[in-house]
């Protein structure tokens, strides 16, 4: 997922143009992994306690991030880790906002739903993401950001009320993911002023690390760990949370940041739209999740509007800083916003 900053680049040396395949690659490696996340969420959460169970995704990817970094300063011979008290105190609301809040209402959501629908739900985050820019700036929404918002509200509505021969989609699923989603778009809009530190993956792996670690401890006060029993975990469910670890996080977590530093914002803030798009298709051939005509329908209006929001921008937002966060259901990404 993408926002932006009201911030101006500061000027970089220029970056050799990087090759069309290349950036075919990293689109398709971000495209189809993050996309079927959900689906790994889904797979996940059918015999693993969720929260435990992606605080340990989340804890360990951040600490693996980390130690790479602090091993590749220590061999160029640069300064190690560290994180300031401002910084630690960014880092613990915005882990905490982005991955209990945001990715914990998505795993919680989807005991209750289809992965296709929580990814449609979650696709409404550039929506609330423009609405909230606008109201922290002090400034009036766009026309764009509040059509946005009632076609997206119009979206959802549409999957809530219940209809004579549809089948009924779980109001409580609906609300964990959609309060997802708001509170993503919150701790992304706190992130853009937040001291973090400079480097956008060393604030990643600080993310995940600290998020991942309060899922942890909330889903022990939770009763999560005291439920457990390893016995009933299947090999699906593992399978699925070591793909979460190696695939979602790991390889295409730095993927999306060469995307980011490389490719126009029109590029790389494709995500937005096609992961969604990815996600239900691999819900239904593989998961047999039902798509009834109404689920088309409030796909169609909820695409359409982020899809409309994300390329209406104008050119003096869509040139400033990108601040970059993967959808909840996904990772966390880089500071100063994603995981992700």
């Amino acid at each position: 997922m993408v926002a932006y900053s009201a911030t101006p680049m500061t000027p970089t040396t220029a970056r050799p143009t990087p090759s069309p395949l290349a950036v075919a690659t990293a689109l398709g490696i971000v495209y189809v992994v993050w996309g079927s996340t959900y689906l790994g969420i889904a797979v996940m959460v059918r015999t693993l306690p969720p929260l435990v169970a992606a605080g340990f995704r989340y804890a360990l990817s951040g600490a693996i991030l980390l130690v790479a970094i602090a091993v590749w300063r220590r061999v160029r011979g640069e300064p190690g880790l560290r994180l300031t008290r401002p910084q630690l105190r960014s880092v613990f609301i915005i882990g905490t906002l982005l991955l209990l809040g945001g990715n914990g209402g998505v795993v919680l959501g989807e005991q209750y739903l289809a992965s296709g629908i929580a990814a449609l739900i979650i696709a409404t985050t550039p929506i609330w993401l423009a609405l909230f820019e606008a109201l922290a700036g002090g400034h009036r929404p766009g026309g764009l950001a509040v059509a946005g918002l009632i076609a997206g509200t119009v979206g959802v509505a549409i999957l809530v009320v219940p209809l004579e021969g549809s089948p009924p989609i779980n109001v409580i699923g609906i609300a964990l993911v959609g309060s997802a989603a708001i509170t993503w778009s919150v701790g992304s809009i706190y992130s853009r002023r937040a001291p973090l530190p400079h480097s956008s993956f060393e604030g990643a792996g600080f993310q995940m690390l600290v998020g991942g670690s309060v899922m942890l401890v909330v889903g022990i006060l939770t009763g999560e760990l005291s439920a457990i029993d390893t016995s009933t975990f299947s090999s699906e469910s593992v399978i699925a949370l070591g793909y979460l670890i190696l695939f979602g996080s790991i390889i295409t977590f730095p993927t999306y940041i060469w995307l980011v530093n490389h490719t126009p914002v029109s590029v790389f803030s494709t995500t937005a739209y096609v992961n969604p798009i990815v996600a239900v298709t691999l819900g239904v051939l593989i998961l047999n999740e039902p798509m009834t005509p109404r689920m088309w329908l409030a796909a169609a209006i909820i695409l359409g509007a982020v899809v409309a929001l994300v390329t209406g921008r104008p050119r003096a937002v869509s040139e400033v800083e990108p601040i970059v966060e993967p959808e909840p259901g996904a990772e966390s990404g880089p500071e100063p916003e994603s995981a992700r």
